[in-house]
């Protein structure tokens, strides 16, 4: 990524955050939308796993710059994903959800690069969790 890019991604994600509960909310809501099957993968509070998204994301985001120090963290969160029953296809589900919630998160400031920074930055994340737990 671009240091460009990764100041997009972190940027926009600095007004997110500050409403992380109800962002994450809101995509679990648009990803069951997506997608009913998924639901079933959720046990337990969701609300504490929303947090535990926001802190993951916040993580990844924090660490663009230097990939190489989480890339072992995300292997193997997506070797844990898999065992879950998490699939190949539903990463582009969670992208979908992903860029629609940041996008009812930031409004205007959604833009078209902010939108292709995200997409780029969640794409060489799942890349390295789908390998990851296809190996």
């Amino acid at each position: 990524m671009t240091p460009e890019n990764q100041a997009l991604v972190r940027d926009s994600f600095a007004k997110v955050a500050p409403i992380g509960s109800q962002a994450a909310a809101l995509f679990y809501d648009r990803l069951f939308v997506l997608d009913p099957a998924l639901k079933p993968l959720f046990k337990g509070d969701m609300a504490e796993q929303g947090r535990k998204l926001m802190t993951m994301i916040g993580t990844a985001v924090a660490n663009l710059h230097k990939l190489e120090v989480i890339v072992p963290a995300v292997r193997d969160l997506g070797r844990r994903h898999a065992e879950y029953g998490v699939r190949a296809a539903h990463y582009d589900t969670v992208a979908a959800a992903l860029l629609w919630t940041l996008a009812q998160g930031l409004g205007d400031a959604f833009t078209p690069p902010v939108e292709a920074a995200w997409t780029e930055a969640y794409t060489i994340l799942a890349t390295v969790m789908k390998d990851a737990a296809a190996a």
